[in-house]
């Protein structure tokens, strides 16, 4: 099995992806000769982390019957500071909130989203260190050494 992408070039700087049926728009800011009408590329990979793993928890706890009230995610990359420029680590901060005995059971998916199921974040891991936080109802979660936060 493979993915494909295929972007076509509309004007300017702007690339119009078709994913899976969908399409993206990327492009540029004016300052650069675009005309701002997307996001630039790169951050598309933050987004694709959000949503693998934040589809992982949301998927693992419905199987176990737990539905938080609200889950958000943050992530975070920092760039290279010459070119090219590339992200060189990457920080997700996962925000749920929900019931306070369902704790410990986010955390454990959260983890093993992080270090068994999320291709992307496995891929990032492969070149860069991806940390991770857990914020509950508001409360920042102690995270064990079992909870690996970065690639061993």
């Amino acid at each position: 099995m493979k993915h494909e992408v295929e972007a076509m070039w509309m004007q300017g700087m702007q690339f119009n992806a078709l994913v899976q049926g969908h399409t993206v728009v990327m492009d540029a800011p004016e300052r650069v000769g675009g005309q701002d009408q997307g996001p630039i590329p790169k951050p598309f990979v933050l987004s694709a982390l959000a949503g693998c793993t934040g589809m992982d928890v949301i998927g693992l706890l419905r199987k176990e019957g737990r539905k938080p009230t609200s889950f958000d995610l943050r992530i975070s990359g920092e760039l290279s500071k010459s070119a090219p420029m590339v992200y060189v680590g990457v920080h997700v901060v996962y925000d749920v909130k929900g019931d306070p005995a369902d704790e410990q059971a986010v955390l454990n998916v959260v983890s093993r989203s992080q270090n068994e199921i999320c291709g992307v974040s496995a891929m990032l891991k492969c070149s860069m260190p991806v940390t991770w936080e857990l914020i509950y109802n508001g409360q920042l979660v102690p995270i064990t050494r079992t909870e690996t936060t970065t690639p061993a």
